[in-house]
């Protein structure tokens, strides 16, 4: 695959929190709150969706880190929206900043990593 420079490429995915992304859904934790788990996958599937158009049909991401706070609580039937930017595209590697928002409050941010792969060999080597 040809070197993509895909270095500030943004995203941006919203939801409603819903009862299946609490704490207690996830077994992470005992409150009808948003889990982290839950902040984390809206994070990787912004994050994801931002570059899917800008790939082969034959490549996808896949995500290998991920380094975020959980600033702050949001109760189930609140609107959040998250934010991606590629930070870092160093051949294959992604480094995307990513951020949460409840309304304008910032409730969740870091970092997150995806590498491009091929599909077919990708699924070969499993």
């Amino acid at each position: 695959m040809e070197s993509l420079n895909l270095k500030g490429i943004r995203g941006e995915q919203q939801t409603i929190v819903a009862q299946k992304d609490t704490a207690i859904a996830y077994n992470s934790g005992t409150l009808e709150v948003f889990a982290t788990p839950a902040m984390i996958a809206l994070m990787e599937k912004t994050a994801m969706l931002s570059i899917v158009d800008k790939l082969p049909d034959t490549s996808t991401t896949v995500g290998t880190a991920v380094n975020i706070e959980h600033l702050k609580a949001t109760a189930v039937g609140k609107h959040v929206r998250c934010e991606s930017e590629i930070i870092e595209s160093e051949g294959r590697r992604l480094v995307f900043s990513v951020k949460v928002f409840e309304n304008k409050t910032l409730i969740g941010s870091g970092t997150h990593e995806r590498f491009i792969v091929d599909i077919q060999k990708f699924m070969l080597k499993i």
